[in-house]
């Protein structure tokens, strides 16, 4: 028998071992943390006198493979997800370059504004959060929020000239930064 001082000693090696199985470091943690409670459930059955970590990479050899195969087995048998998958469409083209548009847009603000409006607009968070963030009062927050929509929608108000002079692309009105429906220029 072993001990869980060895246990602990050779989880290191088998930790390395099993990323190399999963290329995932969760799922590598998770195989790890089975191999040693199997290993502890089934240390009557190691032999004293051979290799403690050849017999532990063996047991989680055997259960990564054991897992793989039930996952290709019945998961993906019965699992949605590929089948979801398939049936999901890209943006229309319309979409596509209106983002494109807000993208470079954004790229035309000052980074105070970019930023305020990527922590609102973006990632959803609230006022109070941000103002904890950026440490400045709400009233602020809410402040620069207004005056980064206006300055975006000045630069998205802004038609691009190409190099025959006429705008590339029509006048964008984004409905998320102005009250109105979206306007198109020539």
């Amino acid at each position: 028998m072993f001990t869980n001082t060895e246990l602990m000693n050779n989880s290191q090696r088998l930790e390395k071992f099993a990323y190399k199985l999963t290329n995932n470091k969760a799922d590598a943690e998770d195989l790890l943390q089975s191999t040693l409670l199997r290993a502890i459930e089934k240390r009557h059955l190691f032999e004293e006198g051979t290799n403690l970590y050849s017999w532990l990479s063996k047991v989680m050899y055997n259960m990564f493979v054991s897992a793989y195969r039930r996952k290709t087995k019945f998961e993906t048998q019965y699992d949605p997800e590929p089948y979801i998958e398939k049936q999901q469409l890209d943006a229309d083209q319309d979409k596509k370059m209106e983002v494109q548009d807000v993208e470079l847009a954004m790229n035309e603000i000052s980074k105070d504004h970019r930023e305020i409006l990527i922590m609102i607009c973006v990632k959803g968070m609230a006022y109070a959060e941000v103002s904890e963030a950026l440490q400045v009062p709400v009233g602020t927050v809410r402040s620069r929020l207004s005056r980064a929509r206006e300055n975006l929608q000045t630069v998205l108000d802004t038609p691009k000239k190409s190099k025959s002079g006429l705008p590339e692309r029509p006048i964008l009105r984004h409905p998320a930064f102005t009250d109105q429906k979206q306007v198109f220029a020539a």
